[in-house]
């Protein structure tokens, strides 16, 4: 029988020497994955439109903060220009909108497009001379709501639709030069789901909170982290294999 010597085998899941830019990455999902990354070893660029929260955080994780705001395409490009090395790239920054097709206003749909299709767009443009050359790792977080139809959001799930579309089809004209995956995560307990809580439901929120619970088969919400450490698996030398993929983490929402 084959012994293994484990402390002679290397660490999976490590980012030594690597760098990795996170947007919205000072809250939320974002900033979880920000801190595993960091903790496997990337040296973290936390690009916020809230550049003190961002600063607090990238000081904590001895990373780099910038402002950045997604949907400005100079703010962006001066971003980039700033950079020198890019590993990784976590498309993360997003917002939410509650309406069907009738209650949706034309501002709040073009407003959601820019944030959350135009932001990606902006940033993997400007992204992709660094990435190319690294043989660089983008990882798009998505919704389950690109998948399914959810009830009264047609324009968010119009956004992440395009996202997952977006993530497919830089997968095929880059088949070999990065690797690039979506994740989609079902809700997820974090500021987002908060503020949409307050926003909508202020008057019965844990009655609403009880029902997003439910509403994964598994009876809970997610956890930023379990978001965070599937973005860390998807950026590392183990998912070498992993390209163009759509992944799930939603509870078995989808499933059911």
């Amino acid at each position: 029988m084959i012994q293994y010597n484990r402390e002679s085998m290397s660490t999976p899941f490590r980012l030594d020497g690597r760098v990795a830019l996170v947007t919205g990455g000072a809250s939320g999902i974002g900033e979880s994955t920000c801190r595993v990354l960091a903790n496997a070893g990337a040296k973290v660029v936390v690009a916020d439109i809230d550049l003190p929260k961002a600063e607090a955080l990238a000081a904590e994780l001895s990373g780099q903060a910038v402002h950045c705001d997604v949907t400005n395409e100079a703010a962006v490009q001066a971003v980039f220009a700033g950079l020198t090395q890019l590993d990784v790239l976590v498309n993360n920054a997003g917002i939410g909108l509650v309406g069907n097709v009738e209650e949706t206003g034309l501002a709040d749909f073009e407003r959601l497009m820019k944030v959350n299709v135009t932001g990606p767009f902006l940033i993997t443009k400007y992204a992709m001379p660094l990435l190319l050359a690294s043989g660089g790792k983008i990882v798009n977080i998505g919704s389950v709501a690109g998948l399914i139809g959810v009830k009264r959001r047609y324009a968010y799930c119009a956004t992440k639709g395009a996202v997952i579309a977006m993530t497919r089809q830089l997968a095929v004209d880059y088949p070999t030069q990065i690797r690039v995956n979506a994740i989609c995560p079902g809700t997820v307990d974090s500021p987002f789901v908060a503020a949409y809580l307050q926003k909508y439901h202020s008057h019965e929120i844990e009655k609403t909170r009880a029902e997003l619970n439910t509403r994964q088969p598994i009876g809970r919400l997610g956890k930023p982290e379990e978001i965070a450490h599937l973005a860390l698996y998807l950026a590392s030398d183990e998912a070498a294999f992993v390209n163009g993929s759509v992944i799930t983490i939603d509870g078995g929402w989808t499933a059911a």
